[in-house]
């Protein structure tokens, strides 16, 4: 066997097949688009969705690459020698090009005469048959062709070979293995064998059939070959492991690792395998951070396994006595050492990765140093009772007070050896989830029967032309009132209509859909909101303000003039909104949704903290000089590939057909496409209507930033009237302020400090008073002094004084007693107020003030600690006050 680098076996890869004809089409994002129903690329094939199902590929029929994917199915099984959650596909394709025979003479050159293998210790399997496809015994044909020692074939079923996602592309596949020189464990000893004697290589998938979401197979239109080969095993093994964390991609890693836990890899079992969780789930934390989509830990989708993959780290982390710190430079080292020249996006997103992720760990070690107390003490109270799990509702506890992953629950109760009862927990999460529904308050919408059109002819379509077009005249081709398709709407009735041509904008893209009014010669149609249907059908929405409308009519459709330009002013200013965001935050910032109304817009971007308020003023500078600057708003159709050439901003996720619209605001002019565009300030991949100079804006005021997930900020903001509109309300809400302080507009700071000034002296006069009344109604505590085992304890329930009375009280009565233990409770509004000292000596005797008030605060319905010299809590059931009070000796008895 002939050995290599991660950089060797990735460039041998990708020049075995461009000799052969193949196209290296690179890499795509670690996140998925959602298409094939899973959150990460979870195989190299994966991309290739749509051109395996018959749509023709740019670059031809004979694909390769090195692809990174992310599967997490099994990220229980991390930690030992050869699972990892993140990991290279080395890939070719066939998209119905060439099929069996090829395939199986590739795989055989390429074990042999590239990577040294001999026949004598090569073995295939082959899918078996079951009840929905046939025997594969063409594919054990032209592997034995192809080279394979007959003996050495193996014939398997589904389970071991047919490949396929949830729904998509699948058929039978060909797994090839090396055989081991030790002999058989058993009669039944053969590939898929755990005794070691066979080690998987790669595998041929050949996709003959797609799998519906029903289940069900189809043939494919075209036949194709999927061959995938994981880096990481194949270079352990190349190199003479089989443990993929002894390989370059791991093994710097590792040896720091070593030198900052002072543990030896392979000398302690269970801190090996922390090691190895460790370094793999640090690798994959930056990759996904690292990735096109920059993705940030969250409590949902992707993100969610994110966060969980870095909070797995860190528990890891810590079992070595390691820190955020040491994860960090572990994620430099891959950043910097491992992935520099293969991943050059870490590099530059390096600053990014490295923020974010501490950012993360932070969040999570505070989680963690809460919640682990909590969980100990469930644990305690378990083992003392002799249960054997932990209870739904504590771990919904954990989860909904201290955000304590059920997962992690889960993990740690395992290693006490108790199990959780998850179904309980998601009895509780549903509750929450119950609970907070019958909260929210529920406003009926438009129902715009759009279901009701899906039995129309499929040639039943809207061409829209409000690009060009304010009005146009059209034809209705279809009618429906809130309940089925009709042949006339009447007078004041509800309705859809869809014409055959409009000139209204249907929601979509986050700016909301046009209104206006269709006309024909019987009837007015107001048009309340305009919808994109299925099968390229434009709804108009709304009701019959005069006569009557009927199918088949001629009409002319006309949009509300002065609502489009309002959003189109709105819309266009996202655009610079988005630019201005980069250039003050940085280049991570990435639109994350947005909604465009006439009124005002909304845009959601990535960002993982609140802006300054400078940052915010500086970002609504940027736009409002660029408004100012009467740039031009250009549109220029082109193809989607053309469109990548302009450097143009893209939604991530989103789906673009093979045409698109590319809006650029300050384009040159020179004839020059390229240098033209990247003179433009901002350039986008859009489909929304825009105005023609940045001029139209007028202005933008931002309204507000704030937070609406994790890693995901909102800004809201007017233009053009709406900020007008603004001032002028806060000009009067200014004047009415000004009247009610008797000063004018420019006086009210210089007002309102000087209240604030007599506010805080009336309050402090208010607070020296309440502390001599009540000391005034105690009179001479210090008779009731009494002794517990020779230590002074004073305890006493006073009338109507609040915390700091209570405190001040409490210094002057721990001043006078000299040497003991002070206990004050009052009743406050309803509620009780408890502060409890402890004297220097009282303290070395073993009284503890925070312990006492941990044990006592309950009995008054509160919560509370604090230093074992001054402790207080607050409580909700005034009459525990005097039980509360005996308590407090009995706890301070134990103590001494």
């Amino acid at each position: 066997m002939r050995q290599f680098t991660s950089d060797e076996l990735r460039n041998t890869w990708k020049e075995f097949y461009v000799k052969r004809g193949h196209v290296d089409v690179g890499a795509v994002s670690l996140v998925s688009d959602g298409s094939t129903g899973v959150l990460f690329n979870v195989a190299g094939m994966q991309p290739l969705m749509p051109y395996l199902l018959g749509q023709k590929h740019p670059l031809g029929t004979r694909l390769c690459n090195v692809q990174g994917c992310v599967r997490t199915n099994d990220i229980d099984s991390v930690g030992d020698k050869s699972h990892v959650t993140f990991f290279e596909m080395m890939g070719s394709w066939s998209l119905g090009d060439y099929f069996k025979e090829e395939r199986c003479k590739w795989s055989y050159e390429l074990l042999t005469e590239v990577f040294g293998f001999d026949a004598d210790h090569l073995a295939s399997t082959v899918f078996a048959g079951d009840e929905n496809a046939p025997r594969d015994e063409e594919g054990a044909q032209h592997r034995i062709a192809s080279g394979f020692k007959k003996e050495n074939i193996y014939y398997l079923g589904a389970d071991d070979n047919w490949w396929g996602l949830e729904y998509g592309p699948c058929g039978p596949d060909s797994e090839m293995f090396y055989i081991a020189d030790v002999p058989d464990c058993g009669p039944d000893c053969g590939p898929g064998c755990s005794c070691g004697k066979y080690t998987e290589l790669g595998n041929d998938v050949f996709m003959q059939y797609e799998k519906h979401q029903d289940g069900s197979l189809t043939p494919l239109k075209q036949k194709n070959v999927d061959t995938g080969w994981g880096l990481e095993r194949n270079l352990a093994f190349l190199n003479g492991s089989k443990d993929v964390y002894k390989i370059d991609l791991f093994a710097p890693v590792i040896a720091y690792i070593e030198e900052a836990s002072k543990v030896k890899y392979e000398s302690d079992e269970k801190l090996t395998k922390s090691m190895r969780i460790l370094a793999d789930h640090t690798r994959t934390s930056v990759m996904l951070i690292g990735d096109a989509a920059k993705l940030l830990p969250s409590n949902a989708g992707a993100g969610y396994v994110l966060r969980r993959l870095i909070r797995r780290a860190v528990r890891h982390a810590r079992a070595l006595n390691l820190n955020k710190e040491n994860i960090l430079k572990i994620a430099s080292i891959f950043i910097d050492d491992i992935y520099a020249n293969s991943y050059p996006l870490l590099v530059k997103n390096r600053e990014f990765i490295l923020t974010e992720l501490g950012k993360e760990i932070e969040r999570f070690e505070s989680t963690l140093e809460n919640g682990m107390k909590e969980f100990r003490k469930i644990f305690d109270n378990a083992s003392k009772e002799g249960k054997k799990s932990i209870e739904g509702k504590e771990a919904f506890y954990l989860y909904d007070t201290f955000g304590f992953p059920i997962e992690l629950t889960v993990e740690l109760a395992e290693e006490e050896g108790l199990t959780v009862d998850e179904e309980g927990f998601k009895v509780c999460m549903e509750e929450q989830k119950q609970k907070a529904r019958s909260s929210q308050k529920v406003s009926d919408t438009l129902n715009l029967s759009a279901g009701l059109f899906d039995s129309l002819d499929d040639t039943v379509k809207t061409d829209f032309v409000g690009y060009d077009e304010i009005e146009c005249g059209a034809k209705i081709v279809a009618l429906a009132n809130e309940e089925a398709l009709v042949n006339k709407l009447n007078e004041k009735e509800n309705g859809t209509i869809i014409t055959d041509v409009t000139s209204m904008y249907g929601t979509m893209g986050g700016q909301v859909g046009d209104k206006g009014v269709i006309s024909t010669k019987d009837g007015e149609f107001i048009v309340e909101e305009t919808i994109h249907l299925a099968n390229g059908r434009i709804g108009h929405a709304g009701y019959v303000s005069r006569g009557f409308i009927s199918e088949n009519e001629e009409c002319v459709v006309s949009v509300d003039r002065n609502n489009r330009a309002d959003t189109c002013k709105n819309h266009s200013a996202t655009h610079l909104l988005q630019k201005a965001l980069k250039t003050v935050l940085g280049d991570h910032v990435e639109q994350k949704g947005s909604l465009v109304t006439p009124d005002r817009l909304r845009f959601d971007f990535s960002h993982n903290e609140a802006m300054s308020a400078e940052q915010i003023a500086k970002v609504e500078e940027i736009v409002n000089e660029e408004i100012k600057a009467s740039l031009d708003v250009l549109t220029d159709v082109m193809s989607i590939k053309d469109a990548s050439k302009t450097g143009a901003m893209a939604l991530f996720g989103e789906k673009y057909g093979d045409t698109v619209r590319v809006v650029s605001m300050g384009k040159g002019d020179s004839g020059d496409d390229e240098a033209d565009f990247k003179e433009a300030f901002s350039v986008e991949l859009c489909g929304g209507t825009h105005v023609i100079n940045t001029s139209e804006i007028q202005c933008i005021k931002i309204l507000s930033e704030s937070g609406v997930a994790a890693g995901v900020r909102r800004i809201e903001a007017l233009t053009g009237d709406g900020v007008l509109a603004y001032y002028k309300e806060m000009e009067k809400i200014l004047i009415e302020s000004a009247g009610i302080l008797k000063a004018t507009p420019t006086q009210l700071v210089e007002k309102i400090t000087h209240l604030q000034a007599n506010l805080k002296a009336a309050n402090s006069e208010i607070e020296s008073l309440k502390s001599k009344a009540a000391k005034d109604a105690v009179g001479d505590l210090t008779d009731s002094v009494e002794e517990v085992k020779g230590m002074k304890l004073l305890c006493a329930k006073l009338p109507d004084a609040d915390m700091n009375s209570l405190r001040d009280l409490g210094d002057s009565l721990k001043d006078k007693i000299k040497d003991g233990v002070v206990a004050l409770l009052s009743e406050c509004d309803g509620k009780v107020n408890i502060v409890i000292m402890a004297t220097d000596s009282a303290v070395k005797a073993g009284a503890h003030a925070g312990n006492i008030i941990k044990a006592v605060a309950p009995i008054v319905g509160g919560g509370g600690g604090g230093r074992p010299n001054m402790a207080q809590a607050g409580g909700k059931n005034p009459a525990g006050i005097d039980d509360a009070l005996k308590a407090v000796r009995t706890e301070l008895e134990k103590m001494l």
